[in-house]
Order: structure tokens, then C-alpha cells, then sequence
């Protein structure tokens, strides 16, 4: 059963006439003759009865005419849906973003959701690992992290920018005025940190021990905006990309000296995957606003 076929039996039911029909649908008669035809014998049921070159409907025709119309009616809303999703109109965007780059998506998604106000967004933090998880489930259209390596190969990987790893401590600590500072001297300093979860903590940690350094790490959090209320005390010290605290006012970034001291962040996405108008659109914004 096509579509085309329900569209040629209502025609023919409103009219009442296959010779009419067939002239409204632009069809020789022989044709819509021929469809309803094939469409009566896959339902094994007349749809019209035939008298002469008048017609009417069977009692079939009536009952099937209500749920062929209703095919119609939805196909012709899928349609319209379709062209709503390819003009922006509607559709959903779900993303998944570490904690450091809420910046970067909260601006883009200002300037974009002002240009197309009907689109939804999902927006999911959580650490790396959480994240590729739940784009791997196909739970996130792309995810914006730091990852050093592009080592799977079925995501797609887009680098956004480079920030240098950094001491974070509070801006009325004897440290503020320092314009950098070693490994060896953060090691030594009392440090809070984000737990092994996040991919920061195992970055750094991965630096310590190759500078066989054993850093005074006092406390492990989960979550990141606890952790900066408690380096805001100047109790601790802890250590993130310079961008997490970015227009955090009681907070100083001091980057740390040596080689491959940077992350790179990035956007990441499934390659097979169709990657959806409204997503095209966002990450253009998103990426046009870091310029």
C-alpha cells in the first residue's frame, strides 16, 4: 500500500467520478483505474462500486476512507515537520560538557538560541568519561571536553582552542602576583583537588609522578563548584585548565611552567552517525564566537 494510492482513492471518493479524478491528479484515467485497482486487491475488499461510468463507495470504501485520510493527514504533517527541522524551526540539541567549558557553550548558546528560539537544548556536564559514555549510547549529538589524543576511531574530533593547566588559589593569597609557577612548588603546596574521575586530575597526576614529584593532596571532590568555594577560602590550592575560572573574580589562574603543560579542547562526535541541521548550525555559532 503507497501513499500515492490513498491519495488517488480520496480524490476519487470526493469526486465520485474517475474520469474527474484523474483530471484533478494531473493522471490518465487508465492509471487511477489501475492504482485503486492494485489498492482493492491487496486489501481483498471493493472500495467502489462500479455502475456504468458512475461510481460509489462499498460500505469497505466508506470505513477505509476515514483511516486513509488520517495516512494522509499524517504524512503530510511528517512533511511539514521535516521542513520545520531543515529551516530551524524545531528539532532538539542535546550536548554533553565538562565542567571547565561551561563558558564556551553558555555564550554560543546565548547568540544562538536568539537567532532560532524554537530549537530545545539538552544540556548534560559530567566528567570525560561520563560524557563519552553517554555519546557512545547515542544519548549526546556531541560533547565539548579536553582530550589530548584523538584515539577512537569512530569519533570525529574538532579542536576548539588550547589553555594551559594552572594553579588556582584564591586572589588574596601571597601567590596572586606570581606570573608562573613550577610542578615542584605546587607539589609542595596543600591542594584539593577534582577526584580521579575527571580527566585533569589523571592529566596531572600522570605529571607528577613523571616528575616524580609527591604532591600534599588533602582533599578529592566530585564536584567542581564546591571545589572553588573551598580554594576561594585560601585554605587550598587547586589545579585546572586556565579557563574553568573564567570571570570567577575571587579566583587567581597562575599556569604552570613545562613542556606539554597545555589541554586542548575539543569537540567530539560519532562519525556514522547523521549529524543533525540544528547541530551544524549550533557548533558554527559555537565555533564562530571563540573567533
Amino acid at each position: 500500500m503507497e501513499l500515492r494510492q490513498l491519495k488517488y482513492f480520496l480524490k476519487a471518493k470526493e469526486l465520485l467520478n474517475f474520469t474527474e479524478a484523474a483530471t484533478a491528479l494531473f493522471i490518465s484515467q487508465s492509471t487511477l483505474s489501475q492504482q485503486i485497482k492494485q489498492l482493492e486487491d491487496e486489501l481483498q475488499v471493493p472500495l467502489f462500486n462500479r455502475i456504468g461510468k458512475r461510481i460509489t463507495l462499498t460500505e469497505a470504501g466508506d470505513l477505509f476512507s476515514v483511516y486513509a485520510q488520517q495516512s494522509v493527514n499524517k504524512a503530510t504533517d511528517g512533511f511539514e515537520l521535516l521542513k520545520d527541522l531543515n529551516n530551524l524551526e524545531t528539532g532538539k540539541v542535546a550536548i554533553g560538557v565538562t565542567y571547565a567549558l561551561r563558558h564556551v557553550v553558555t555564550k554560543a548558546l546565548i547568540v544562538f538560541s536568539s537567532e532560532f528560539p524554537k530549537i530545545q537544548f539538552e544540556i548534560v556536564f559530567g566528567t570525560s568519561q561520563e560524557l563519552i559514555q553517554k555519546l557512545n549510547h547515542f544519548e549526546l549529538d556531541v560533547i565539548l571536553t579536553f582530550e589530548e589524543i584523538a584515539s577512537e576511531a569512530h569519533f570525529k574530533y574538532r579542536e576548539l582552542f588550547t589553555s594551559p593547566m594552572a594553579l588556582v588559589t584564591s586572589a588574596e593569597t601571597s601567590l596572586k602576583n606570581k606570573k608562573s609557577i613550577s610542578l615542584s612548588e605546587v607539589s609542595s603546596l596543600p591542594l584539593a583537588l577534582p577526584s580521579n574521575g575527571f580527566s585533569t586530575t589523571q592529566f596531572i597526576n600522570k605529571a607528577f609522578k613523571k616528575d616524580r614529584l609527591n604532591p600534599k593532596v588533602t582533599i578529592e571532590i566530585n564536584d567542581i563548584p564546591t571545589l572553588l568555594e573551598l580554594i576561594k577560602t585560601g585554605k587550598w590550592h587547586t589545579i585546572l585548565t586556565k579557563t574553568t575560572i573564567e570571570n570567577e573574580k575571587d579566583l587567581h589562574a597562575i599556569p604552570i611552567k613545562g613542556e606539554n603543560m597545555t589541554r586542548t579542547a575539543m569537540l567530539i562526535s560519532l562519525k556514522e552517525v547523521y549529524e543533525k541541521k540544528a547541530v551544524i548550525a549550533f557548533l558554527k555559532t559555537l565555533m564562530d564566537n571563540l573567533k
